[in-house]
């Protein structure tokens, strides 16, 4: 495969960053030692300009290239945090925190993106800036939503955004990607239904909350089959069931659910509340009981955009082996969503082979996918901010480039890889 030597010589010392990473997971915001390791190797590479506390405890740092003469700025992203699985992968650098692990590739992102780093502070083979985000919570947390509140975007000038994941089931050297969405949107609901408590033998006397949560429960799920477009894809889960009684022989007074709604289609995200407030409250009162609906937000569809992804797919077949150009949306979120919401950009799955999925207590980040992965940062930085000797005749200056959401609204953005029929 094409990727660069450098980072073929460079393997090692990247793999071991990502084992000591693997060994000493962090949750959430909870991440002071990664993030210290990730300034800290900064530093060593030379990159002065380094900004830590930004999302609460994510770092940013900042490397020139040999010119600036177009004032190109272009973001790349890793996330750092881990999840709260007991790792089960047999592997002899395991986490040493029980009931915590990198299950998701976390540590290979930020591992990724650091040997991209040193690469790129060495060379510096480009005109103008790339700005290094390393993002704390994406498990849950909005870590990309709380760098975006820190002024993220503003405050480094950051004109473009791009980021990457890994994929188990695809060949490692693989790449895929879609313009437009292609991880879903994911939101949360809480419904407790209020009865009338009672004894088991008398469900004349109570209001039975456990019948009337299952009957929600089947109607929750008449909401997709009955008011979705067949073609398009909404996902609607109920995850927990529970009610104030553990006795068999007590009609509970409350019960409560849990669950989720995903979906790829900005439409329907924006209507789905309003279905499952009318579905539990009408299916409630029908009993007699009330149902209170507690609806939390969760990330947005992560959209790529047109014209940035052929850009991504371009650096992809530099260094890759294969690259899928319209792999199918999964229904998985990710918080990279919201910095595609502030600035045009694009999100790749770089393949992971035939490994345990993302969130599996067996998961094993393939150490062989390290290189493409730095690679693919370091040729689309080089592509995109490419120096004088080497900028095609129709590079445009960054002050002509369009804004991510007027560009859409305006519809400049036109389809650089149009979806199949």
């Amino acid at each position: 495969m094409p990727i660069k030597n450098r980072f073929a010589e460079m393997q090692r010392e990247i793999t071991a960053w990502r084992h000591h990473l693997h060994e000493n997971p962090e949750l959430l915001y909870e991440v002071h030692k990664t993030a210290a390791f990730v300034q800290e190797q900064l530093q060593s590479f030379g990159v002065t300009d380094v900004t830590p506390g930004i999302g609460r405890t994510g770092v940013v740092a900042v490397i020139e290239g040999k010119t600036n003469t177009l004032g190109r700025v272009i973001g790349l992203r890793a996330d750092m945090d881990a999840l709260p699985i007991h790792e089960a992968s047999g592997v002899d650098y395991a986490s040493k925190t029980p009931g915590l692990m990198h299950a998701c590739g976390h540590d290979g992102h930020t591992a990724i993106l650091l040997g991209a780093a040193k690469y790129l502070s060495e060379t510096r083979n480009f005109d103008g800036k790339v700005v290094l985000i390393f993002q704390p919570a994406e498990e849950g947390g909005a870590g990309a939503k709380a760098m975006c509140e820190d002024g993220l975007m503003e405050r480094w000038g950051i004109q473009e955004v791009y980021g990457l994941h890994n994929m188990p089931g695809q060949p490692v050297g693989e790449f895929a990607i879609r313009p437009g969405a292609l991880l879903a949107s994911s939101d949360e609901f809480e419904i407790k239904v209020t009865g009338k408590g009672g004894h088991a033998a008398a469900p004349h006397d109570a209001i039975d909350t456990t019948l009337v949560a299952s009957q929600i429960v089947v109607s929750l799920h008449s909401i997709v089959s009955r008011n979705v477009d067949p073609v398009k894809r909404v996902v609607l889960t109920v995850g927990t069931f529970e009610t104030d009684s553990t006795a068999s022989n007590v009609i509970a007074h409350t019960a409560k659910l849990q669950g989720t709604v995903r979906t790829l289609d900005t439409e329907y995200r924006a209507e789905a509340e309003d279905w499952v407030r009318r579905v539990a409250t009408s299916t409630a009162e029908a009993f007699g009981a009330t149902a209170e609906v507690i609806w939390t937000p969760g990330y947005p569809v992560t959209i790529n955009t047109d014209t940035e992804t052929g850009y991504a797919i371009e650096a992809a077949r530099a260094v890759g082996a294969a690259v899928d150009e319209n792999t199918a949306p999964i229904m998985p979120s990710e918080d990279f969503s919201y910095m595609l919401e502030e600035r045009p950009g694009a999100y790749i799955f770089l393949g992971n082979g035939d490994t345990a999925m993302c969130h599996h207590p067996a998961y094993v980040f393939d150490d062989e996918a390290i290189p493409l992965g730095c690679s693919w940062f370091a040729e689309l930085v080089e592509r995109r901010m490419p120096t004088a000797q080497f900028r095609p005749k129709d590079t445009r200056d960054a002050s002509q480039k369009p804004n991510c959401k007027s560009a859409r609204r305006s519809g400049r953005l036109a389809p650089r890889h149009p979806r199949k029929p």
